[in-house]
């Protein structure tokens, strides 16, 4: 594990990047950013309109540049989209600029915290979203455990425990 001053969430849709990187931002008084919320600003609209005119290689095209913006700030919380690691030079840049927590979530939790959010343009498909979402999961998660400094389960704590977890990890490194 490595020093560093920024933390980057990974993990799949669902599994509380931005819960926690909001709760953690408060806690360590740091700026927060969301990678899909910044996009979002810089474009005007959302992403899954993003999604719809440009395909999803547009999407992680967009994705890609501000990432590379977003790693060159200093002292930050950072939750990336679920799928920013697909591309290998979004995870040397998270891994190069930051401490890497990958949030990892099963199935069923993922389903739960994302069954009524409809502006999830990967589980907006004819497709099962649990078949979906197991697809993903099983494509991703050796990139997200690959690029982590550290994996917490936020699927079996509440968020305020994920946070002291990822604290005491965190700050024993740093000191």
């Amino acid at each position: 594990m490595k020093q560093s001053e920024n933390i980057y969430l990974v993990g799949l849709m669902g599994a509380g990047k931005t819960t926690i990187g909001r709760q953690l931002a408060r806690t360590l008084k740091l700026p927060f950013y969301d990678s899909d919320k910044a996009i979002e600003e810089h474009t005007g609209v959302d992403v899954a309109t993003i999604f719809e005119f440009e395909g999803e290689e547009g999407f992680r095209n967009r994705e890609q540049k501000m990432l590379k913006q977003l790693t060159e700030l200093k002292g930050i919380i950072l939750a990336t989209g679920g799928g920013a690691i697909l591309r290998e030079e979004n995870r040397q840049l998270l891994m190069k600029n930051g401490f890497v927590v990958y949030l990892h979530c099963d199935v069923d939790n993922l389903l739960e915290r994302t069954r009524r959010d409809f502006h999830r343009p990967l589980l907006n498909t004819e497709e099962d979203p649990r078949h979906r979402l197991e697809a993903l999961l099983n494509e991703r998660k050796p990139l997200y455990s690959g690029s982590a400094d550290l994996t917490v389960d936020t699927g079996i704590m509440q968020s305020k425990d994920v946070v002291i977890q990822i604290l005491d990890i965190y700050e024993a490194i740093q000191n």
